[in-house]
């Protein structure tokens, strides 16, 4: 996750007063050092049945989900191991019956507990009841206006209800974000989303990329061409900037394309160059993509994912090892490569000049297209001349990758093969 508000405030404080940012904090150059943020979905159970889902929910029973005395086990190994972060998620998290039991136990043990939720069960009850229980943060999915939202839940009415969810949980006092994925099916509403945002006082939006996993896979002919996505981190990085200069706390962040930290960069630097390279130094502290490192996916099962996306890839089960001992476990071809600094990558993403921000993007989708798990990603929305890429670079990569030759020293818009495309 790349916290963009974060970044600019700093250089908004900083040239407020003359000086320049204080000296980066956070570093990853120990992965092993701490645990990750673990995403739970405790259920696979939802209400809804969305276009993009990466976990093929529905709205009926999955058997052999954990019990409370299974989680109780786990989450007692996972803050032994130094996890900070727990984002209860589903399917639909509210669908499970002892869903507040469990999160009374994780903040018992000490962990920031975060709800992730699509809001169309939360009336007024339900809100006094996330209130009550003290839950630091509840994200809400908003896919666009009221038209595209419905579409993209399959259902009439969701759009009302997981705005009104937002503000009862707004007028309860609970921490509360926007959960956007841009495609090129919702893209139009992105700008009005972000006047939502102020409208409705929401602290915190988050851009998703969209990713090849689950009903993301199966759509991911639909994913946003690049010029678009380009212009929507534009508006989001202006509008992230203006809140930095008026002190305003609302956050925004992207995810699921590291590629994000390269343009923010490269934002920063045709505006404020002087601020440029204290930038880029606390973006290469963070590292980027930061899956089998500093993210870590537990499925309603108990199967240990790399990150929500790779529900295709097992790492192993908590019923029969503990998390701690499947996460630090590096024969896995896929996590020892994920854990290796630098990553294995290749391609275009290998001789990157962005490569020790961005750390090779995600690679889900460089597996899902190709088959191969270090090969470029292909959701990079950079051309070839911001990477740093030579000509001669380019149209041998592009040999090799038998894809179309480059126009005017400029990557095409879309590397992906068109046959795959329209599989």
């Amino acid at each position: 996750m790349l916290r963009i508000s974060s970044y600019l405030r700093e250089i908004a404080q900083a040239q407020a007063q003359g000086g320049k940012p204080a000296a980066p904090r956070r570093t990853r150059s120990a992965p092993e050092a701490a645990g990750p943020v673990v995403i739970w979905n405790l259920t696979r159970r939802c209400n809804l049945t969305c276009k993009h889902c990466y976990a093929l929910s529905a709205d009926h029973h999955y058997p052999g989900e954990l019990s409370l005395a299974e989680v109780e086990t786990v989450m007692q190994d996972l803050r032994a191991y130094g996890v900070p972060v727990l984002i209860l998620s589903g399917g639909e998290p509210l669908l499970r019956d002892d869903l507040f039991e469990i999160a009374a136990r994780a903040q018992a043990l000490g962990f920031y507990t975060a709800l992730s939720t699509n809001g169309t069960l939360i009336d007024s009850a339900m809100a006094r009841r996330i209130a009550a229980q003290n839950f630091d943060y509840v994200g809400i999915s908003i896919d666009g206006t009221r038209a595209t939202h419905d579409k993209f839940r399959r259902l009439q009415g969701a759009y009302d209800a997981s705005l009104r969810a937002i503000r009862l949980l707004r007028e309860e006092g609970v921490k509360t974000g926007l959960r956007y994925t841009f495609t090129d099916m919702n893209g139009q509403d992105f700008p009005a989303l972000l006047q939502l945002m102020r409208e409705e006082q929401i602290d915190k939006f988050y851009f998703s990329h969209l990713n090849y996993a689950g009903r993301g896979n199966i759509h991911r002919g639909k994913d946003a061409h690049f010029e678009a996505t380009r212009q929507a981190l534009d508006l989001l990085f202006d509008t992230a900037w203006r809140d930095a200069q008026a002190g305003v706390a609302r956050d925004y962040v992207t995810g699921n394309n590291d590629a994000d930290a390269a343009y923010l960069l490269r934002w920063v630097a045709q505006r404020f160059p002087q601020w440029a390279a204290p930038l880029r130094e606390r973006l290469e502290r963070w590292g980027g993509n930061a899956s089998g490192v500093g993210v870590a996916n537990i499925d309603n099962l108990g199967v240990v994912h790399p990150d929500t996306m790779w529900w295709h890839y097992p790492l192993g089960n908590v019923r029969e090892r503990p998390f701690s001992q499947i996460w630090s476990d590096r024969s896995d071809p896929l996590m020892d490569g994920l854990k290796t600094r630098p990553r294995p990558v290749k391609g275009r993403c290998a001789e990157c000049q962005y490569f020790a921000l961005c750390g090779g993007n995600t690679r889900v989708r460089a597996q899902q297209i190709s088959g191969d798990l270090w090969a470029e990603d292909p959701g990079c929305y950079l051309d070839d001349e911001e990477i740093g890429l030579s000509p001669e670079a380019a149209q041998r990569l592009n040999q090799r990758l038998s894809l179309q030759p480059f126009q005017g020293g400029k990557r095409a818009l879309n590397r992906i093969p068109l046959q795959v495309i329209q599989a």
